[in-house]
């Protein structure tokens, strides 16, 4: 039987295209289409894959590749069609960070303003904490739902969140779990396929991004940070979706609670209208690209503007509940907090002197989240809900000799001295306040004529 016209050649080999990925050479869109379809078919063995994936690490690839594979990803499953629903399909993305609860508070944001927000998250990463994690902190909160029932709650609220579902980018999920083995996961033209792939799949028209950098970040450095952001809006911008990418800090922890039910606590918060100052100013400024790429506001400066009048309303708070109602939640903890779950016991961080806060460790407070049983340190552990961290003060903040820093929330005695331990050892006390202090937004990355 002849091939369709169009369809990829299935004459390639792989070991032809581990050599020319190895000898530096361009890999063609169909190249890279046969490879990640037929591994995805189980049809190339791990150790030709995994070959493959260090010549990347090794080798990079040209803009074009990383679209290419993000393509390939992507249409390695379903793609979902959301035409049906009128309004535009916004979403964000965050890579990552401490106390990053922004994706709570954004999606009903956003969506009060009109716009359908598909949200499509993970599970805590390393010391970062996880969307999916913080959202079933709330007792019945259903982030399993099929493609159909999210469906549903989307034409209804016109927000949801959940997991990825077995449909959504399967190989994704095979080649992240090789990468994980084979150390090659910190290539960002990998990186940048992983997440485009998977948020390009929900069937948005624009994405904005937060990329974060800093201590607490997984990337370090800015210029690391500003090179994954520039690849993922270009990667977006030749799949004909609006993009823009934000740096932003992650120096210190975002909001002062670390831990699932409490920055549950601290959504809700914001969402009331208070809540940190940075959070609130981070979410208004991702919420202003948001209903700016949807169309909603003519400037990002008038959409920022509108989230701010969303929160003073309620009306996101209203949007949030709705969601939460839809997706099986227990809507009782929006007015009485104590009704999610409460570590049994705290511990208070004392400060050793006096002087100015000029530094903390922020990975070192996921970290200790993570130890205490709020994150996972081996796959098949399970999330303690209730434990976490409260911050007292943060960067440039003064303190007294004793001052409390930080309240721990803990269950366990064991793990809330090691966590203990890891907080003392990551602040730094001067006589005197940090010389220069880092924004909150570092650079955007967007579009030239975009308006802010």
């Amino acid at each position: 039987m002849s091939q369709p016209p169009n369809s990829p050649p299935t004459a390639y080999r792989a070991v032809d295209l581990i050599r020319k990925k190895r000898d530096n050479g361009e890999l063609s869109a169909a190249e890279i289409e046969f490879f990640v379809a037929a591994y995805t078919r189980a049809e190339i063995p791990d150790y030709q894959v995994a070959a493959w994936l260090m010549a990347v690490v090794l080798r990079g690839m040209t803009r074009a590749e990383t679209a290419a594979l993000t393509d390939a990803m992507l249409r390695s499953g379903e793609v979902l069609d959301l035409s049906s629903l009128p309004a535009r399909k916004v979403d964000k993305h965050s890579t990552g960070g401490v106390g990053d609860k922004t994706s709570l508070i954004l999606a009903p944001l956003v969506a009060a303003a009109g716009l359908v927000v598909p949200m499509i998250s993970g599970r805590g990463l390393g010391h970062t904490g996880g969307t999916l994690d913080k959202l079933e902190a709330i007792p019945g909160f259903n982030v399993n739902l099929s493609v159909e029932r999210f469906r549903h709650v989307l034409e209804a609220c016109g927000c949801s969140m959940i997991g990825q579902t077995a449909e959504i980018a399967p190989a994704d999920r095979k080649l992240y779990a090789l990468r994980d083995v084979t150390s090659t996961v910190e290539s960002p033209y990998l990186i940048c396929a992983s997440i485009m792939s998977k948020k390009l799949a929900e069937g948005v028209d624009a994405l904005v991004l937060d990329v974060k950098t800093g201590s607490g970040a997984f990337m370090k450095k800015e210029e690391d940070a500003a090179f994954l952001a520039d690849l993922m809006v270009e990667t977006g911008e030749r799949m004909d979706k609006k993009m823009v990418a934000l740096i932003t800090d992650m120096d210190q922890p975002l909001g002062n609670m670390v831990g699932n039910a409490l920055e549950v606590v601290e959504v809700i918060e914001v969402l009331r209208g208070g809540g940190p100052d940075d959070l609130q100013q981070l979410c208004l400024e991702l919420a202003g690209w948001m209903l700016y790429l949807g169309n909603v506001s003519t400037t990002v400066a008038a959409g920022k503007q509108r989230a701010a009048e969303l929160l003073s309303s309620g009306k996101a708070l209203e949007k949030f509940a709705q969601m939460v109602e839809m997706q099986g939640g227990d809507l009782r903890t929006l007015d009485d907090p104590k009704r999610l779950p409460q570590a049994q016991h705290t511990l208070k961080v004392r400060s050793a002197r006096g002087g100015y806060l000029t530094s903390l460790q922020c990975e070192q407070f996921g970290t200790a989240c993570v130890i205490l049983g709020g994150g996972r340190e081996r796959k098949e552990d399970s999330v303690d809900p209730a434990v976490g961290i409260v911050l007292h003060k943060k960067v440039d903040d003064r303190v007294a000799a004793g001052e409390v820093l930080a309240t721990i929330h803990y269950n366990s005695k064991a793990r809330a001295a090691r966590a203990e331990q890891l907080l003392q050892e990551s602040y730094r006390i001067a006589d005197s306040p940090s010389a220069e202090k880092r924004p909150l937004i570092h650079r955007v990355i967007a579009k030239p004529g975009e308006k802010n």
